[in-house]
């Protein structure tokens, strides 16, 4: 299958530092039939990934008069390119932009299947608009640094990578790092759970001399 639009996008900003990617998506990413509720009964659009413009379908038109708050400024870039007026970006989690908002709101989140739901005070009701299906593949890691964007992605290269010792880890947060497992040359995570601290991480790691 051809690389997703997030892993051609994070391969690019990893050449843009000088690295030399080489992209292996762990998952296909795959519509999931949905209808768009009364966009009226909500405050604002909660977006927690891309992935759900991308396959949100005809459903969004319905969505255009929400506010979007999104996590990720790629997130919030995408949705001003599908005729949303994006409200507010947080780049530290869904939790953390959630916590930022004022008072107590109803949103609605277009999601995916497997998603980490955010706490807050707020309502939020959860749309499932895609899902990401296991890719068959296998994996010869060594001699690498493995950039893991997801707790569930860190879990699937977990199944696929045996031999770990020669291969370093940076994870987009503790969670993903942590669902790696054991027995990796070295495991790090940003921060910051954004794309450019993630990809600066993996430009360190790359730079030690045991890869």
């Amino acid at each position: 299958m051809s690389p997703s639009t997030s892993a051609s996008a994070t391969a690019a900003r990893a050449r843009a530092l000088g690295l030399e990617p080489t992209v292996r998506p762990l998952f296909a990413i795959e519509p999931v039939e949905w209808q768009a509720p009364d966009a009226a009964r909500f405050d604002d659009l909660l977006l927690t990934s891309a992935n759900a413009l991308r396959h949100g379908g005809a459903g969004l038109a319905a969505l255009t008069s929400l506010p979007v708050v999104a996590v990720g400024e790629a997130t919030a870039a995408e949705a001003r390119d599908a005729g949303f007026r994006v409200a507010e970006v947080g780049n530290a989690g869904v939790t953390e932009l959630l916590a930022a908002l004022p008072g107590r709101q109803t949103l609605l989140h277009l999601a995916g299947a497997d998603r980490i739901d955010g706490r807050s005070g707020h309502n939020v009701e959860v749309v499932v608009v895609y899902r990401a299906v296991p890719n068959a593949a296998s994996l010869q890691a060594g001699g690498a640094v493995a950039v893991v964007h997801s707790p569930r992605a860190g879990a699937r290269l977990a199944e696929l990578v045996s031999a770990r010792s020669a291969t370093a880890i940076a994870a987009i947060s503790e969670a993903a790092a942590l669902a790696c497992g054991l027995g990796w040359q070295s495991v790090d995570w940003p921060e910051s759970p954004s794309d450019s601290a993630l990809l600066a991480l993996a430009a360190r790691l790359c730079q030690s001399p045991a890869l």
